[in-house]
């Protein structure tokens, strides 16, 4: 009996996005192996230069100017003023995704973005298609970007999430609070002295995880200097992403640094250096939130970007499960206030374990399927 075609979408290759649709593939196979699954780049498939323009163009602004980023997120003035662009543009791709889907004929379409969720809800309309579209949010905050009649549900990471788009006006019914999809691994029992053995760590010894998302970012040398500076023992694991400049710079001061530092680059063991750590400083995206929530990882977020960060670290703060800190030289000083308290830290790991939602890729996978199994015109 053939498989399930499916077909999942992302933007840019090294995201949360990318991850999310990877994990949910992931677990997509692993209840029905022979599922034939589609997983693109939406943004490169349809517009390839514009893509490494747009994505050179955010990557700048979120590093120089956080404030216009912050201005353009979920503005209601912004979003009405792009709707007559965004229309013109789902406009244009729509004969290029009704060749894809003509072709591979999906049974359902999910989408970890709001951009190509958007084209597709407008592909759904223009052909008066029924192919299921699934909206799957990685962030703590339901932007307006993500609100089509033609998505048929909405997979979100928490009952704040949920509640906010039902005030949007998407029916209480099509929203499916399920979490963040990460990859299933996670959830396989791994021992942390193993780990801590099989990497070289020192098991006696604290360990911080330090991490700038999968591009590296984030004031990450200021942190190292003022971790250094700590009268207590740690030991500190830092992953640097795709970013080979600060790696580099890193690499080259590594002996000049107190403590012991492990350092990596772009790593797909990320599971095991989380299993290994107390606790991780971090940008709050949400693949990695919703990854750390699932090790009972307390969080340290510093200097949190403007727009989803910012709402992500709210939500993560409101529920005590990381500590907000706005100057990455005052990073000392939160890392010392939860190791000399290890029942905050506790408290913490409590906390997490209400909100975490480790099953996450598993429930959407079981989602796609149910919907690709019901028949459609």
């Amino acid at each position: 009996m053939p498989g399930r075609r499916i077909i999942l979408m992302y933007i840019s290759e090294v995201s949360g996005h990318h991850s999310a649709t990877l994990a949910i593939e992931k677990a997509i196979k692993m209840l029905e192996p022979n599922a034939e699954i589609m997983n693109i780049n939406a943004f490169n498939y349809t517009n390839p230069i514009s893509e490494k323009i747009v994505n050179r163009i955010y990557l700048g602004i979120i590093k120089r100017t956080p404030k216009i980023w912050d201005y353009l997120y979920d503005n209601p003035s912004v979003v009405k003023r792009v709707d007559k662009i965004k229309a013109s543009i789902h406009r244009f791709n729509s004969p290029k995704f009704k060749k894809l889907f003509d072709k591979f004929q999906p049974d359902v379409v999910a989408c970890a973005q709001a951009f190509p969720c958007g084209m597709v809800a407008d592909y759904k309309k223009t052909y008066n298609s029924n192919i299921p579209l699934v909206a799957v949010l990685t962030d703590y905050v339901p932007h307006a970007y993500w609100v089509y009649d033609s998505i048929d549900y909405y997979v979100v990471p928490s009952e704040e999430v949920e509640l906010r788009l039902h005030r949007k006006g998407v029916a209480q019914a099509k929203i499916k609070n399920f979490g963040i999809p990460f990859d299933p691994e996670f959830n396989t029992g791994i021992s942390k002295d193993e780990v801590m053995k099989k990497l070289g760590f020192n098991l006696g010894l604290p360990t911080i995880l330090i991490m700038g998302g999968g591009q590296g970012l984030g004031p990450i040398k200021t942190i190292v200097r003022s971790l250094d500076k700590s009268g207590i023992e740690f030991q500190e694991v830092i992953v640097t992403g795709i970013n080979k400049k600060l790696y580099r710079y890193l690499k080259r001061r590594i002996r000049k640094y107190r403590k012991k530092i492990s350092l990596f680059g772009y790593v797909d063991n990320i599971n095991e250096l989380m299993t290994a750590s107390d606790m991780i400083i971090t940008k709050p995206g949400g693949i990695t939130t919703a990854e750390a929530l699932s090790k009972q990882l307390p969080m340290i977020i510093v200097k949190p970007i403007p727009g989803q960060e910012v709402n992500n670290t709210a939500y993560l703060a409101k529920h005590l499960a990381a500590v907000k800190i706005d100057k990455p030289k005052d990073v000392k000083s939160a890392v010392e206030d939860l190791l000399l308290n290890p029942g905050k830290l506790e408290r913490m790991r409590q906390s997490i374990a209400h909100i975490s939602k480790p099953h996450a890729s598993v429930d959407t996978a079981k989602l796609l399927l149910d919907l690709a199994a019901k028949p459609h015109v």
